[in-house]
């Protein structure tokens, strides 16, 4: 059995929710890509994950499909959450869409390799035809509060994150995408405590208030199997 951990993409509802449930599950939130390359392994219990298709139709499934068939896991949807870009309040350096990135001077707080929003960044300059190189990368950020909060102390002028991350420090913010976040599960912990107890709690009015509250979510599709592994 792996041990009660779940890796993966950081999400602030997630992280609120885990500690709020007392649920028992640890966090290891070190980018959807190592979320899922250690639910392959059998590291983790389970790994939340927001990885985009390459025309930004979907979320996550591609990624199933090539690396966890035959690992007993199913892919169960945590929310919906917005993607933009955060800017300083007032918008100082004037940045309205993805190609404003690419103007001289403008500093862009960057997520770790193998993170979801550095391969939606990726899948949104390419659908714009900037190539990454033209950016000046400001500090590289492992989280999306780390994110946020670059872009608050003037260490970057924008990022590409959540929304629920631009509201605490009174960023302004810019949707861009709504992904689907899903949280990949081994199916034998699925029906251990910590992973019932989890979810219990997020179909309670406390979790549906503190999603509201923080901005950007829809938790309306919570516990819905987007991928099931067919072995």
């Amino acid at each position: 059995m792996a041990p009660p951990t779940l890796a993966g993409s950081h999400d602030p509802l997630l992280e609120w929710a885990v500690r709020e449930s007392r649920c028992g599950l640890a966090l290891l939130t070190q980018g959807s890509a190592d979320g899922l390359g250690r639910l392959a392994r059998g590291e983790v219990a389970g790994a939340l994950m927001h990885l985009p298709a390459a025309d930004l139709s979907d979320f996550n499934r591609d990624e199933a499909e090539a690396q966890l068939r035959g690992r007993d896991v199913a892919l169960v949807e945590w929310a919906r959450r917005e993607q933009g870009l955060l800017v300083a309040r007032g918008n100082p350096r004037k940045i309205r869409t993805v190609a404003d990135l690419a103007k001289r001077g403008v500093r862009v707080a960057m997520r770790q390799p193998g993170a979801g929003s550095a391969a939606l960044l990726d899948r949104l300059l390419a659908r714009e035809g900037i190539d990454r190189r033209r950016l000046k990368a400001g500090p590289t950020a492992m989280g999306e509060n780390d994110l946020a909060s670059a872009v608050k102390s003037g260490e970057a002028d924008v990022g590409l994150g959540a929304r629920a991350a631009a509201r605490p420090l009174g960023l302004e913010f810019l949707p861009l995408v709504v992904e689907r976040l899903d949280l990949g599960v081994s199916r034998a912990a699925w029906f251990e405590a910590p992973l019932q107890a989890l979810f219990a709690f997020a179909r309670g009015r406390r979790f549906a208030e503190h999603a509201r509250a923080l901005g950007g979510y829809d938790i309306a599709g919570l516990g819905t199997v987007t991928w099931n592994d067919p072995a």
